[in-house]
């Protein structure tokens, strides 16, 4: 069943070419409301990684979502070639639903070569995964301490184990520093393909980012008196990512305004090595008439 998780991403990721540029995408059949916004992400990527050599391997990319996925219906993805130069490649893609645009994203491309090397260290003092919970051991051992739609949105069976260093957020309703620090795992074989990990990495990285803009709030985003949508997302990929063992989600929210939260993350493999550096910024808006969310 684990195995099984992780297969069912990757051939969520997998599109089927209909055109030149032209892919079309399906959404797993779970219930939900609407797409998980990974997965609009990872397959737009996927879908401009499929028009590029594949010596040019994908370094940043900036999305914007418009409208929410129905998952009922496919996805079309529709890919303009904007640029290929000499080391760098350029892709747009927008992704269509009854005629419309729900996301669209531009991507950068970079044939590999040495350069300048420096990055961040590793957030301290952060306990190493073998010292936590799973997600689900934590689920199992808080029950009725958590409330129920955050219970049912997490229990459900994902490709993904999360170790949470700290639970606070969803048992209290103080206000804490906006910051938090989550080890993340593949539930599963993540083949060698540097573009497929690219993929995976970027339908993991929409997971928990926007929630730590309401920290600072004694919020989280499953209240029933907020509006809470990704609007942007952007990743930096810095080195190949290795998914075959624990990677730390090191998140932080410089600023909330204007009912818009901005949150940051930077991603880190067990020995320290930063692989990528994630910004989302999205909406939190205050209910006049409080409204009940899927959980």
């Amino acid at each position: 069943m684990v195995a099984k998780a992780m297969q069912d991403v990757l051939d969520i990721l997998n599109l089927e070419r209909l055109e030149h540029n032209l892919f079309r995408g399906r959404s797993p059949q779970v219930g939900w409301q609407r797409v998980f916004g990974g997965q609009v992400i990872g397959q737009a990527l996927v879908a401009a990684q499929r028009t590029v050599p594949a010596d040019r391997p994908v370094h940043s990319l900036h999305g914007y979502f418009m409208l929410p996925g129905d998952p009922k219906v496919p996805i079309i993805y529709d890919v303009d070639r904007i640029r290929d130069g000499g080391s760098f490649a350029t892709r747009r893609v927008v992704a269509i639903q009854h005629g419309h645009a729900i996301f669209s994203l531009e991507a950068s491309f970079q044939v590999a070569e040495p350069g300048l090397d420096h990055q961040t260290p590793m957030p301290p003092d952060v306990p190493p995964p073998e010292e936590l919970k799973t997600q689900g051991e934590l689920l199992g051992e808080l029950g009725d301490r958590l409330p129920a739609n955050v219970y049912n949105f997490w229990s459900r069976d994902r490709a993904l184990d999360i170790k949470p260093v700290s639970l606070d957020h969803w048992l209290t309703r103080e206000k804490l520093p906006p910051r938090q620090n989550l080890w993340l795992r593949a539930r599963g074989p993540v083949p060698e393909d540097g573009a497929i990990r690219a993929a995976v990495l970027a339908y993991f990285s929409d997971l928990t980012l926007l929630d730590t803009s309401t920290y600072a709030h004694g919020r989280i985003t499953f209240d029933d008196d907020l509006q809470v949508a990704s609007l942007d997302h952007a990743i930096w990929f810095h080195r190949p990512p290795d998914l075959d063992d624990w990677l730390l989600y090191a998140c932080d929210s410089p600023s909330s305004s204007s009912a818009r939260g901005f949150s940051r993350g930077e991603l880190y493999s067990r020995d320290g090595t930063l692989i990528a550096s994630v910004a989302q910024e999205g909406l939190i808006r205050v209910r006049t008439r409080p409204a009940s969310r899927q959980s």
